[in-house]
């Protein structure tokens, strides 16, 4: 499309350009000109191609003025992040990750204005076309028009709603601000007049054909239908035009005709040498328009450099870490064998005290371990593995077998096919094994206790002692061993390694043994079988991420290089990327994923249960919950629990869709279009971490910013706009707080 921008010179020199000075300066309307562009092919191709000037694409900068990340691009003063944490901006000198886009999105809406009009007065004849060549062009500017105004609605509010080109004598005064309510009203307007466009070869299609790429198709259309009414129906803009119910409608509805023309969720499962997961594969993967792998991305865009601008100084030729994440965002990861948050919040203001959630298997002391796959395709976290080309595997995996012996305390022990009958028969029952037999080297790796076993009623305070010789006792694990009731082998595996840390760990020497404390009582029969400690040390890394203060990706909070959070950000970052290799992958403007979540949260707002099936259209139904696990499915993630209150569910959605879209320029508008802003806003933290022998310590530390101020909810419309429509109207347009 490129060869046709030469057009682009004719018929565009009217007053709405970013560059007038007054509305009313219109001393050539370029109609003779237009005239003569609009009899050929080509000129029609040309003037559609500037309809498509200012597509915004998202940012990953945006994250930075959210609680996903802290930039360290703020060591400059002036720099943006640099002024909105200290909330510096006014209307005249505000600017955004996308600058100040309001005069440019309205010259490519009156761009679009103009081609709807002229193209009106265009025949198939004319252009030696084909009719449905000429509705497709017409159903594009309809689809770059919603799509320019959902644009508009996101970022300022009400606004003006244009839908013809201004003639000479446009009376000015009587211009004013729409509500976003009839703003989504003629989106949606505009999408049903593209949809309408005949579905084929040359149409209006669901997919690009070659040769085409970046176009608008009727899948665009959804996604748009989709995000418009979910942010007329949110708080923030809210007017009772809109219910809740209309966009369960509306989402449905969307989600099934994508999911009727052939989109799904991408389920490649990558060679673990490129990527670790599915969802990681996706972000370093480039779109195809043709769909031919990619049946996810409903339109893209463009690749982004993170490993040289939110990358790490380890890199060469990094010169950023940029937006690197916070821990609000790395607590917002679940654990994966359970499916429940780590915290459960924080019980004060900074965010330096979290509350752990013991529910859900997360260890303070190693918080990293055990998070949801996301987590790690998405952060950069101390110790993470940054070359996955490296072999990996162990470099010890030692085996010291143990059996029971045949005596103890109130305790019957017979050996039977292979395993040991463990009978309790009074209080305080216990068990010893024999000896080792051999020292254990356990000096690094980790020490486990295993053995398979069997039980005719769940125990749940079994206890093992560390034996010495001639100690009575000894030290032991808690009294919370759980053993469950099975008719069939269960593996047991017992974590011994925090005990290695301990003051009084000596045991693992030739004539060491174990003492199996089977619960307090009488009546338990227990057989065991293949007991053994298993010493496993991993193959170090190559090349793992050093965050902790001293290492090669230490934290710091003066250099712009470095993290400031103790995270940088791994999501589209192919590990490969360097100087000489720039392979990282490219930020979506809309995906599948986001049209489930969009429907989600609409159908849980409009049923009140979030089990409650939804027609959705195309002979589908779906509830809320149907359409957050179809996402976590995607990434082996355990399933949202039937039953949860609306409240509840609201609270694991949203925490659904932070993770999903973390970096993809959504948490910016979520926490604004459900007013919570001033709420998360306030402090951010990160995580200092001090390396100490062969573990590490770990210290919350916060960023307070005053970029939680009401006004942030909506941009300023530019000053100079404010003044030029103020001198036409009577009236001051801009949005409240700025001035």
């Amino acid at each position: 499309m490129k060869k046709y921008i030469v057009f682009l010179i004719i018929g565009l020199a009217a007053c709405f350009a970013p560059s007038c000075n007054n509305l009313l300066e219109l001393e050539y309307d370029g109609r003779s000109s237009l005239d003569e562009l609009f009899k050929t092919k080509n000129g029609v191709r040309g003037y559609l191609n500037a309809c498509y000037n200012t597509r915004i694409f998202p940012d990953i900068n945006r994250s930075a003025l959210t609680d996903e990340a802290q930039s360290s691009e703020r060591v400059f003063q002036g720099s943006l992040p640099s002024l909105w944490y200290a909330d510096a901006y006014s209307a005249a000198n505000y600017t955004n990750v996308d600058g100040q886009p309001w005069s440019a999105i309205y010259q490519s809406i009156r761009n679009c204005n103009i081609f709807l009009k002229r193209i009106e007065g265009v025949s198939a004849e004319d252009l030696a076309s084909l009719e449905d060549e000429i509705t497709s062009w017409k159903a594009q500017a309809h689809t770059l028009r919603a799509l320019y105004y959902l644009q508009l609605i996101k970022r300022y509010g009400s606004v003006p709603l244009i839908t013809e080109s201004y003639e000479i004598d446009h009376d000015f005064s009587q211009d004013g601000r729409s509500p976003v309510s009839a703003v989504v009203n003629q989106i949606l307007a505009d999408c049903d007049a593209a949809m309408s466009a005949p579905e084929s070869s040359l149409g209006f299609s669901w997919t690009v054909r070659v040769g085409e790429n970046w176009i608008m198709n009727r899948a665009v259309v959804q996604a748009i239908r989709s995000e418009a009414i979910l942010y007329a129906a949110s708080p923030l803009f809210a007017d009772g035009t809109y219910s809740w119910n209309n966009a369960a409608e509306i989402t449905g509805n969307a989600l099934s005709n994508l999911l009727a023309n052939g989109y799904q969720l991408w389920t490649e499962v990558p060679d673990q040498t490129i990527a670790q997961n599915t969802y990681e594969l996706y972000f370093i993967t480039q779109h195809d328009e043709q769909r031919a792998r990619d049946k996810e991305t409903i339109y893209g865009g463009p690749k982004v450099n993170v490993w040289g601008s939110h990358g790490m100084p380890s890199t060469p030729g990094q010169s950023s870490a940029g937006a690197s994440p916070t821990q609000e965002l790395v607590d917002s990861y679940e654990m994966q064998a359970t499916g429940l948050p780590p915290i459960s919040g924080y019980s004060d203001p900074q965010h330096l005290q979290p509350i752990i959630n013991t529910a859900s298997g997360y260890d303070p002391e190693n918080p990293y371990e055990g998070r949801d796959p996301r987590f790690y395709a998405t952060i950069y976290f101390n110790g993470a593995r940054r070359d996955l080309g490296a072999s990996g595997g162990l470099a010890r995996d030692d085996h010291y077998p143990l059996e029971m012996t045949l005596s103890g305390n109130n305790i019957s022990i017979t050996e039977e096919d292979g395993a040991f009958r463990i009978e309790t028969l009074g209080g305080d029952p216990f068990a010893p094994t024999t000896t080792l037999g051999t020292d254990i080297d356990a000096s690094s790796g980790s020490i486990l206790l295993k053995f398979k076993y069997k039980s005719n009623k769940e125990i749940t305070n079994a206890q093992f002692f560390f034996q010495s010789p001639g100690a009575a006792g000894g030290q032991s694990t808690p009294e919370n061993v759980v053993l469950r009731k099975s008719d069939e082998w269960i593996d047991f595996e017992l974590d011994l390694t925090p005990y290695r840390n301990e003051s009084w760990w000596k045991w693992g020497a030739a004539d060491h043994s174990l003492r199996f404390d089977v619960g307090p009582d009488e009546g338990s029969i227990v057989y065991v079988k293949d007991m053994e400690i298993n010493v496993r040390v991993e193959t170090t890394p190559a090349d793992p991420v050093q965050s902790y203060v001293g290492g090669k990706d230490a934290i710091s909070s003066t250099d712009r290089r470095a993290t400031h959070t103790g995270y940088y950000l791994r999501k589209y970052n192919n590990w490969k990327s360097g100087r000489d290799n720039d392979a990282d992958g490219e930020i979506r403007m809309f995906r599948l994923a986001e049209m489930y979540l969009n429907f989600a949260e609409a159908a849980y707002q409009s049923t009140g249960n979030p089990d409650a099936a939804v027609n959705i259209g195309n002979g589908m139904s779906m509830s809320a919950r149907d359409a957050v696990n179809a996402i976590r499915r995607r990434v082996n993630m355990p399933d949202l629990p039937a039953g949860l209150s609306k409240d509840e569910f609201e609270k694991r959605y949203r925490n659904e869709r932070r993770v999903e879209l973390a970096y993809e320029g959504h948490r910016y508008f979520d926490v604004r279009r459900w007013k919570i802003m001033e709420d998360v806003e306030h402090y951010v933290t990160g995580m200092r971490i001090t390396k100490v022998g062969d573990s590490f310590t770990y210290e919350r530390i916060g960023f307070a910013r005053e970029s939680f101020k009401e006004k942030l909810y909506l941009y300023p419309i530019p000053q100079g706009e404010i003044n030029k429509m103020q001198s036409h109207t009577g009236t001051n347009w801009q949005n409240p707080g700025w001035n």
